[in-house]
């Protein structure tokens, strides 16, 4: 898919409205000639080549214009009525704006942003100098995304104080002292209001073709610079750079975590908790200092060539503010994301007297390192590859049976969902693939024997999409194994990506890229995963909304249809052990108390997502936590069987409220708790392999389907 495309036009005169701003406005930002130059070639990609094309109109111009102040302000609490009147103006006059290269309707609104995000905040902080009445029976409508936009200033005063008064509230029932908590705040405020100052033309074109593409399709977007390379890196699962997690804390960009096996580590010049104050280039190129600048910039400062120098200046984890600094020199290396690839554990469940041991692969996402292949190295990392060789890795570890859990795995590369399909069903059809024309195409793998002939399991949930789905629709349409979870997320679309500056020949990247919804995949049996999803053949409790996660979600998702089914032989019958498999699973988890447990948390998630308001009254939230409280208890006594439970407030300390962002705890207690949450039981896995276990129970016991699975002694790719 080519098109020529000459010397692009320059700048063109269109005057929209200029909106007014107050004279403490912070920085204005404009657009750039080349933002508008790509909203323009990307207008005639889209209206061309999409699967769905949808012509750039009045009406298109409308829906960019409300995805765009929903971006913006998500729940109300920025703009006022008079504000969107203004901006609605202009809502038919976004496309003519993009055709004549002219952005400058979009940046004027974000200019007013910006304004009122320094407005609000600067209210919030004056707040915070008066006390607070939390006798009071009043409420806070902390979930505004359908409210209206407040009428005038006076009412966004008040429900602004509001929710300075629930952030107060918060931390008073965490135990914090006025004092404390007028500090806390007040960093919290002033954070946010520096966060106002540091935008970039960049950041605004970027939110601005989000709305663009997304008013087309959900799943169409644009990639500058920086969202491309991420692309990229998160396909590739490699960067070069000095291996460490890095997060800001009170304008320090700090060290999180050090890679194992990365420059940082390696060097044993760093530790968790030390704090970049100035990156430098080369052994001696000047130290630029990084206090205050965005995280995302410091990145891209430290990244750079392979087998080059950067040098950071560093400010100990244990030193003050003042404290002695150090400049240390790390070689940049290639740095694998291994984290996010895919891994293996072993599960041993028991069965009666039995014991089985059940290989569980974890894989975050279909991931393939597109130029790598391409350049025909015979070592390229991909999904597929990496599931292989663990699978070889499992056989030799003699388990029994094999679960792949893809949950919140968003997809990939096609081509990996359809290699990875293969190693678990061997040649055939995987999925078909219809084109904008109609054409349907299906994709076969060729791998003459699967690398797996045992029994299987997939586990999915809300959050396993695209890729996933390909995969687990394949599984279940040849019988090959059983699908446990939730139904997944239902995204049967296909994307390509379109680099902008090859298609407009420039020399240097200046466009950036367009993810483009070109296709929609089908089922082997012929239906689609689109809107629908994966229905799991057990399903298991979840923590995702549907209303508002999910293609079922989006008000311009494309609707479910069908094709011709492939031409394809089922390997097994899994249905038939459908009724089994439940009743084994239903008296399973009655008598299973983290089981139960899981489901009274799911059920006290759903219904806290229904309440759109919360009490700021001291008294009635206090009750509220101690029934919580009370709830917990009761749980812990009927677990350890005793009946006496345990006294201790500290022992569910990681899901109590401490009032506190991610960044206002010290690093250390901030680590514990992600990694409290990651050690948790994971009950749903370990439902999932008892399932798996049945699923081999029965398949041994019925001679007919038993006899459809072949002896395990075939070799992956």
């Amino acid at each position: 898919m080519r098109i020529q495309y000459g010397l692009l036009s320059v700048f063109l005169a269109f005057a929209p409205p200029a909106y007014a701003l107050d004279a403490s406005s912070p920085p204005v930002l404009a657009p750039l000639q080349q933002q508008a130059q790509a909203a323009r070639l990307s207008a005639e990609f889209l209206s061309r080549y999409h699967y769905k094309p949808v012509p750039l109109d009045d009406a298109l111009s409308a829906k960019i214009m409300e995805r765009f102040l929903k971006a913006l302000d998500p729940d109300r609490f920025l703009f006022v009525q008079t504000d969107i009147d203004e901006f609605m103006g202009d809502s038919t006059k976004i496309d003519d704006a993009i055709n004549k290269e002219d952005l400058r309707i979009p940046f004027s609104i974000f200019n007013v942003y910006e304004q009122r995000v320094v407005d609000r905040l600067t209210y919030a902080r004056s707040l915070l100098k008066q006390n607070f009445d939390f006798s009071v029976k009043e409420d806070y409508p902390f979930v505004r995304d359908k409210e209206p936009w407040p009428k005038s200033e006076a009412e966004s005063d008040e429900l602004w104080r509001k929710r300075v008064k629930n952030d107060w509230l918060r931390l008073k029932l965490a135990g914090k002292t006025d004092a404390a908590i007028r500090d806390t705040l007040d960093k919290r405020y002033q954070n946010s209001l520096e966060r106002a100052y540091k935008y970039k033309s960049d950041d605004v074109f970027q939110i601005f073709m989000d709305a663009y593409t997304t008013s087309i399709e959900p799943h169409t977007d644009y990639f500058g610079a920086t969202a491309s390379a991420e692309f990229d890196i998160s396909m590739k699962l490699s960067l070069v750079g000095i291996g460490a997690v890095l997060q800001e804390r009170e304008d320090y960009t700090t060290i999180r975590e050090l890679m194992a096996g990365g420059p940082a580590q390696l060097s044993g010049k760093l530790a968790v908790g030390d704090r970049i104050t100035g990156v430098g280039q080369g052994e001696r190129g000047p130290i630029k200092e990084v206090v205050g600048t965005r995280l995302d910039e410091v990145v891209k400062m430290i990244r750079g060539a392979k087998d080059s120098v950067v040098r950071l200046d560093i400010l100990p984890a244990d030193a003050g503010p003042d404290g002695k600094h150090r400049v240390i020199s790390l070689v940049r290396d290639k740095i694998s994301l291994d984290k996010q690839a895919a891994k293996k554990t072993i599960l041993s469940i028991k069965d009666g007297d039995a014991t089985r041991k059940i290989g569980v692969i974890t894989l975050p996402a279909f991931y393939e390192d597109f130029e790598a292949r391409r350049k025909g190295d015979k070592n390229y990392r991909s999904a597929s590859r990496d599931v292989a060789r663990l699978l070889a890795e499992l056989k030799k570890d003699k388990i029994d049976n094999v679960l792949i859990d893809l949950r919140n795995n968003g997809g990939g590369s096609l081509a990996e969902a359809i290699d990875l399909t293969g190693l678990f069903v061997g040649k055939g059809p995987i999925v078909q693939e219809r084109n904008a024309g109609g054409e349907v195409n299906v994709e076969k793998d060729n791998l003459p024997a699967p690398a797996w002939t045992g029994p299987l399991a997939v586990l999915i949930n809300r959050g396993s999409a695209s890729a996933s789905e390909i995969f687990a629709a394949a599984i279940q349409d040849y019988g090959r194994g059983v699908i446990v979870g939730e139904p997944s997320f239902g995204k049967g679309t296909v994307q390509t990506v379109v680099n902008l500056d090859q298609i407009a020949r420039n020399s240097k990247p200046k466009f950036g890229e367009l993810k483009m919804t070109v296709a929609q995949f089908f089922r082997i049996n012929g239906g689609t995963t689109q809107l629908r999803g994966v229905t799991p053949d057990i399903t298991l409790p979840g923590f995702s909304d549907p209303k508002s996660f999910g293609e079922s979600s989006y008000d311009n998702a494309l609707p479910w249809a069908q094709v011709k089914p492939a031409d394809y032989t089922p390997i097994g019958d899994v249905k038939a052990l459908l009724p089994q498999l439940q009743n084994l699973h239903d008296a399973r988890v009655q008598k299973d108390p983290d089981f139960q447990r899981f489901v009274e948390d799911m059920a006290d998630l759903k219904a806290q997502r229904e309440k759109r308001v919360i009490s700021l009254n001291e008294t009635e939230r206090r009750d509220e936590m101690a029934a919580q409280a009370s709830r917990v208890k009761s749980r812990e006594k009927v677990n350890d069987g005793t009946g006496t439970g345990d006294d201790d407030d500290s022992a569910d300390a990681t899901t109590q409220d401490d009032g506190l962002q991610a960044n206002e705890r010290s690093l250390s207690a901030d680590i514990a708790i992600e990694k409290a949450r990651k050690s948790a039981k994971d009950v749903l896995l370990n439902e999932a392999a008892h399932i798996l276990g049945d699923e081999a129970d029965l398949l041994a016991g019925v001679p007919k389907l038993a006899a459809q699975q072949p002896a395990n002694n075939t070799t992956g790719k």
